[in-house]
């Protein structure tokens, strides 16, 4: 039997299809979806501004985090979706800003055409280690 635990905060927008949050205890490893600019009636935030919507993004992940008791200190690999990869220095400074610190994890920004919304500009999904 899996020890998996199966998450959907309520602050959140609904995850059709999918889970916000799996968080593996035997394996002491949390694993977030990518959280995008949505608010929890799924309406997009920050237009058509990158760095807004990184910021929205990075306020969901911290919901997620705090729906398996992990930190920012706790992130350990993330990786981010978006349509302007080149705009990494707007994108670094919107995390900075939401985790009030300049530590990162490892990371890898890639490039898409495209995600599961028209207007949504920046996804990004983390590999968390579970606090003892």
């Amino acid at each position: 039997m899996s020890s998996r635990k199966l998450l959907n905060p309520t602050a959140l927008h609904a995850a059709p299809g999918f889970t916000n949050v799996v968080s593996a205890p035997a394996a002491g490893l949390g694993f977030l979806s990518g959280q995008v600019a949505l608010d929890s009636d799924f309406a997009i935030v920050g237009g058509d501004d990158l760095a807004e919507q990184t910021k929205a993004a990075m306020r969901n992940i911290k919901i997620a985090l705090d729906a398996i008791g992990a930190t920012w200190e706790d992130v350990y690999r993330r990786t981010i979706y978006t349509l302007q990869p080149t705009q990494y220095e707007t994108i670094t400074a919107a995390i900075e800003e939401v985790q009030g610190s300049s530590e990162h994890p490892a990371q890898t920004i890639v490039g898409v055409t495209g995600l599961a919304l028209d207007g949504l500009l920046i996804e990004i999904e983390t590999t968390v280690v579970l606090p003892e």
